[in-house]
C-alpha cells in the first residue's frame, strides 16, 4: 500500500528533524508531505534539507497561516492526484508517536477506510492531563458522537489514516471547519459516506518543544459547529456542511493539536 503522511507545520523547527526521522523509521516506504504555512522560523527549509537526506519527503509551501483544515485538504488533494492509496494525518509536534504508525495503518491496509488513533478506547492513554482538560475533551467527544450519530469515541483525534477510496467520496472542498471541528466534520462525513471506521488505542502526550497553537476560541467554535450540524441532522437537512455558517471572526490559527 502506497502511503502518504501529511504533516502540517507552522514554526516547528524544534521538532521537524526528530518527527521526520521518526516517521521514516516507523514507515520506511511511506512518502511524507510537509505542508508549511510560511513558517518564519525556517521549518520548510529544514524539511527540504532533510528530504534530500532521507528521500521521499516533499514540502508544500503556502504563503501564510490558512488553518489546519485547509492544510489537510491541500495535502489530501496532493496525495490523491499522485495515486496514493492512503493518507495519514498527524501532528508535527510529537504529541502523536510516530512509532504507532504501523498499527494505525494496518486496519486500512486490511480494508477499513478510516483508522482513528483513539485516546478513549481500551488501551488509550493521556498522561499528565489536568482533570478539567480531560473532562472537556471527553465531554466534547461524547456530545459530538451522540448529536451526530458517529458511534466514535474520539472524533477529535488528529492522528488518523484515510483510505483514498474514502477521500474520493468526500467533497473535500466543501469541508469548512478548522481545528477540532475539522476532525469532527471529517468523521461525520466519513460516516455519511458509509465508511468502515476502526479506532486504534494510542498514547497522546503534550508537546515538549515549541508553542501550542490551541485556543479556547477553537474549542468553542467546534462545539458550536457540532450543535449546528446536529440541529440540521435532526430536522433532516441534506448537506449540513454546505450550509455551515462561516463566522466573520473565524480564526486563521493553525491548531495542530487534538483536544
Amino acid at each position: 500500500m502506497h502511503v502518504l503522511v501529511v504533516l502540517p507545520t507552522y514554526n516547528e523547527s524544534e521538532n521537524i528533524d526528530r518527527v521526520l526521522r521518526s516517521v521514516r523509521s516507523a514507515l520506511p516506504d511511506a512518502h511524507v508531505l510537509v505542508v508549511d504555512d510560511g513558517s518564519p522560523d525556517g521549518t520548510a527549509e529544514m524539511a527540504e534539507r532533510l528530504g534530500k537526506e532521507l528521500d521521499n519527503i516533499d514540502v508544500l509551501r503556502r504563503s501564510g497561516k490558512s488553518g489546519l483544515g485547509s492544510a489537510y485538504r491541500a495535502g489530501f488533494a496532493w496525495g490523491l492526484e499522485r495515486g496514493f492509496d492512503a493518507c495519514v494525518e498527524m501532528d508535527a509536534d510529537l504529541s502523536h508517536d510516530p512509532a504507532a504508525l504501523p498499527g494505525l495503518v494496518a486496519p486500512v491496509a486490511s480494508g477499513a477506510e478510516l483508522a482513528i488513533g483513539s485516546r478513549y478506547v481500551p488501551g488509550g492513554v493521556i498522561p499528565n492531563w489536568a482533570w478539567h482538560r480531560r473532562l472537556l475533551s471527553r465531554g466534547g467527544n461524547v456530545y459530538a458522537s451522540v448529536l451526530l450519530g458517529l458511534d466514535v469515541a474520539d472524533s477529535t483525534s488528529g492522528f488518523r489514516v484515510y483510505a483514498a477510496s474514502l477521500l474520493q467520496r468526500i467533497e473535500l472542498d466543501a469541508i469548512r471547519a478548522d481545528g477540532y471541528g475539522f476532525q469532527i466534520e471529517m468523521t461525520y462525513e466519513s460516516r455519511r459516506a458509509g465508511a468502515s471506521i476502526v479506532e486504534v488505542p494510542i498514547r497522546f502526550v503534550d508537546r515538549v518543544d515549541g508553542e501550542s497553537k490551541m485556543s479556547m476560541f477553537i474549542v468553542v467554535e467546534a462545539l458550536g459547529l457540532v450543535t449546528w450540524w446536529g440541529l440540521l441532522r435532526l430536522v433532516g437537512a441534506g448537506h449540513a456542511r454546505a450550509r455551515t455558517p462561516t463566522p466573520s471572526t473565524r480564526s486563521s490559527a493553525d491548531p495542530t493539536r487534538s483536544t
